[in-house]
């Protein structure tokens, strides 16, 4: 009786210990916010800046957009490598590179944006300032995004700061599109053109997270352990296909807005449109995922693909808004659902490898690399696709060519790629099931490994 009792109210403390504060799911959530400021204003209206603005020919926008997507890629092993290698500190291992690289950040953010007063150099200056953009806001995202494995034990838990988060970096990324689209705008009128085109000169063609050494054997082996991963392979494909098709659609939307749907006086409102939607919707996904899971959810990203087509085929101001309204839904459904499936993976990985240790940033570096190639592939080919069909940047009217491959790349490509993104999602193997039983059978191991190292310390005591 004695003993019963004593178990009686130690449970609830347990639970307890692994219950997040609402503060503490805010002051985690903030810290995503400035970098999706940033980064989705360039996602929205860097190739139009780089295309009617600064007037570089559109292939040297798309090796720019995928050389510079590819810098940040690569950043992230490198990263991982580097903050291994760093010391602790009093204010912990993450923290002084986030504070050293922030200033770099606004600087190379700065002059990503600024028109240099020479002609023949504009190519190598935006390729530089947007690889360096991209490789800094990498050193920061990589960390931040795999501590949500550290918040807490419990899955709901996570979940619950990954909406949080996931609401954040939305409403920064409303205000980064908010604020640069009406700076685009503004610089992006009917004067700026010409209706002929001009002769063209130039060739037209928790706790912090352990991050493993790249050096040791034991990391290399535990990055082939993650890339055979079932779940993750499945995962990882599924949402590499229907991120570079949201990619897709961000980067080629303005475009299509001012030279194929004749609303180049309305862009800027329905990227706003499109944010607004995303960020009030991002609690409703995250109720509907906990009720009906997480793959059931997942149907919600199809909903752009119909009113895309819609729009394409039939350019319409109050269809676009309205698509702008349901794409927005489909776009906080495709942002939520990888950051809270990838725990799931992740645990699951732990309960067939209950001996390895550190594979938490492998998954999510690994997750971000592949995620960021692919849009760099996606953005390369949509820009090189607009220069083999004639895209003169500065005038007013493109060619029908060009305007047909405008309507590929919003309706029929994201389509397919949607379309087979989700295909392989079915056979991603976690359910609502299978995801309770990997978490009772973890809390068995963690008590057994927490028994065992209580054992080992009495018994270094009674030696001693």
């Amino acid at each position: 009786m004695a003993g019963a009792a004593k178990d009686t109210p130690e449970r609830p403390e347990e639970e307890e210990e692994y219950r997040l504060s609402i503060c503490g799911k805010l002051c985690y959530a903030i810290g995503g916010a400035p970098n999706q400021v940033a980064g989705s204003a360039a996602a929205f209206f860097l190739q139009i800046y780089l295309l009617d603005i600064a007037h570089i020919t559109p292939f040297h926008a798309s090796l720019v957009l995928f050389i510079g997507k590819a810098s940040g890629a690569v950043t992230d092993p490198v990263a991982g490598f580097f903050i291994s290698k760093s010391r602790w500190t009093k204010i912990g291992r993450l923290m002084p590179w986030m504070l050293a690289c922030t200033p770099f950040t606004v600087v190379s953010y700065f002059f990503m944006w600024y028109l240099p007063p020479f002609v023949s150099g504009r190519v190598a200056w935006y390729l530089t300032f947007y690889c360096l953009f991209q490789a800094l806001t990498t050193l920061f995202q990589v960390p931040y995004s795999a501590l949500t494995m550290f918040l807490s034990t419990d899955q709901k838990e996570r979940d619950s700061a990954t909406a949080y988060r996931m609401t954040m970096e939305v409403l920064g990324t409303l205000i980064g599109a908010a604020l640069q689209g009406q700076i685009v705008a503004s610089a992006h009128v009917s004067d700026h053109c010409t209706v002929n085109p001009p002769v063209n000169t130039t060739d037209s063609w928790h706790d912090t997270p352990s991050f493993p050494d790249p050096s040791d054997p034991l990391s290399h082996q535990g990055l082939g352990l993650t890339m055979k991963h079932g779940p993750y392979v499945k995962l990882t494909t599924s949402f590499l296909l229907i991120s570079t098709a949201v990619q897709l659609e961000q980067s080629n939307f303005v475009l299509f807005c001012t030279h194929a749907a004749d609303l180049r006086n309305h862009f800027q409102y329905l990227v706003v449109t499109i944010l607004v939607s995303a960020a009030v919707s991002i609690p409703f996904w995250q109720k509907f995922l906990q009720r009906f899971g997480k793959k059931c959810a997942a149907c919600g990203i199809s909903w752009m693909i119909p009113f895309a087509v819609m729009l394409v085929t039939i350019p319409n101001l109050i269809l676009a808004y309205f698509v702008a309204f349901v794409s927005g839904l489909s776009i906080a459904a495709s942002l939520l659902l990888p950051w809270s499936m990838l725990p799931d993976v992740v645990d699951n990985f732990r309960l067939q490898n209950p001996h390895g240790k550190g594979h938490e940033t492998i998954f999510y570096s690994s997750y971000v690399f592949f995620t960021k190639m692919s849009a760099g592939i996606g953005l390369g080919i949509s820009a090189a696709g607009l220069e083999f069909t004639g895209y003169k940047p500065g005038i007013c009217r493109q060619s029908s060519d060009v305007i047909l491959t405008l309507k590929i790349l919003i309706g029929a490509v994201p389509a397919i790629l949607i379309l087979v993104g989700l295909f392989i999602l079915l056979f991603y193997p976690i359910t609502e099931e299978s995801r309770k039983e990997t978490k009772l059978a973890l809390e068995v191991l963690r008590r057994s490994h927490q028994s065992t190292e209580n054992l080992d310390d009495h018994k270094k005591d009674t030696s001693i």
